[in-house]
């Protein structure tokens, strides 16, 4: 069995499970975001009186944070309620932060566990050996009244990725890429490993993000094996016991793909899909009327240290926009500590409260009709950010850093270059 299998097969109580079979799971952790009041209605019209577990659910404030409407305001104001009501350990409020980033820095994510949220990139957690997948109101309502629900076990295909990647190219490069390569329909309810000597090599923040975008090719769940520096970071974070599952040797995925990274450039996800990659040497020098640095892709303190480097003592062009969104407080936290938020805000970018905002075209940073952003999150279909007639670009933090810089889509290696010419 695959280690994927192996978790789902302990949780079901099972010595094994195959392929396509239906199990019945218990669940280790669920979490709620402010998108989904409809959970809790849900949850009383099924009968509910008290929740299984009240210290394994969190409810995350974080797509509308601080509420910029007066409906987010009642809708936050009846999930705290709730979360009174049933005397919940876990309520990250509007001064928390993303879930995918408050949930492993508060301890609750940790390798071989099954965890549900009502969010689509909840497959951001493989980064950590765990299984995460999204779920929907109903689903989840399910989960916080028995502690359970049923998965059918996934094909699992093995995306292995070798190579040393060069200077200006970064992880986001390497999804974009591979989606590019695979399109978005490629892995529909099934699993992705994510493996190979340039996975090996990665810390926390960047298997976040590989993982973070597997849903972006229909993927239930993604996993990598966690390795050292993910192992140090739970060590400082987790108090659970937790075990690494391994995939046996005569094991047969369903699909493998082999990549080398090595020669890879940096890449764009033009408009109006997230699979509509190119590389940056293949993309005119588009104006950008503003860049957005934050989310559960990009927001962590490793991408706003990229933007930093590239700005640090610069300003950005007078005719863009730069938007910084910490993921967490505690990114936030840390951004001020090491200097970087001051750089960037002396360089001419405006910082808001941690959380989703304009990632998701709620608030926070909208873009209006013929407007072009680009962003270092995960979607860029029309209206995602604003209005439907304005123009998405994916990219790596450190890309759009360049490009506030420039004023224009540009080759951050030339950026790079000038910087290291100019020292």
């Amino acid at each position: 069995m695959h280690a994927i299998e192996k978790i789902l097969a302990k949780a079901a109580g099972k010595a094994k499970v195959e392929t396509g079979e239906v199990v019945n799971c218990k669940i280790d952790f669920a979490e709620i975001n402010d998108l989904y009041l409809q959970t809790i209605y849900s949850f009383y019209e099924m009968g509910g009186m008290k929740v299984w577990d009240n210290e394994k659910i969190a409810f995350v404030f974080d797509h509308y944070s601080p509420a910029p409407t007066i409906q987010t305001a009642q809708n936050h104001k009846e999930m705290r309620a709730f979360i009174k009501e049933q005397n919940l350990k876990y309520h990250f409020d509007i001064n928390k932060g993303v879930c995918h980033q408050v949930m492993p820095e508060a301890g609750v994510v940790w390798p071989g566990m099954i965890l549900v949220a009502t969010d689509s990139h909840t497959t951001t957690h493989g980064a950590f050996g765990a299984f995460g997948t999204g779920l929907g109101a109903t689903d989840m309502a399910t989960v916080l009244i028995s502690g359970e629900l049923w998965f059918r076990v996934p094909e699992i295909i093995n995306i292995e990725i070798n190579g040393k990647i060069q200077n200006g190219v970064y992880a986001k490069d390497v999804i974009l890429y591979i989606l590019g390569q695979l399109k978005a329909d490629a892995a529909v309810y099934k699993a992705i490993e994510f493996s190979g000597s340039y996975i090996d090599e990665l810390g926390v923040a960047e298997r976040m993000t590989i993982c973070n975008m597997a849903v972006e090719m229909g993927a239930k769940t993604s996993y990598i094996k966690p390795n050292d520096k993910v192992l140090k970071y739970l060590s400082e974070r987790t108090t659970h016991d937790f075990e690494i599952h391994e995939t046996d040797d005569d094991f047969e995925y369903s699909e493998t793909h082999v990549f080398d990274v090595s020669e890879l450039s940096p890449q764009l996800a033009v408009p109006h899909s997230v699979d509509n990659v190119y590389k940056v040497e293949d993309v005119k020098k588009i104006k950008v009327d503003q860049a957005f640095i934050g989310s559960c892709t990009g927001g962590r303190l490793e991408d706003i240290k990229e933007a930093y480097k590239i700005l640090n003592g610069k300003k950005i062009h007078q005719d863009t926009r730069l938007i910084v969104i910490p993921a967490s407080t505690e990114v936030y936290q840390n951004a001020i500590k090491h200097g970087y938020v001051q750089s960037l805000l002396e360089a001419g970018a405006t910082f808001t409260a941690p959380g989703c905002g304009p990632c998701l075209g709620t608030h926070a940073g909208l873009i209006a009709d013929k407007e072009v952003c680009i962003t270092a999150t995960n979607r860029n279909f029309p209206g995602r950010m604003g209005s439907t007639g304005a123009q998405i670009y994916l990219a790596s933090p450190a890309s759009v850093a360049a490009a506030a810089l420039k004023g224009h889509i540009t080759d951050v290696r030339e950026v790079i270059k000038e910087a290291e010419q100019n020292a």
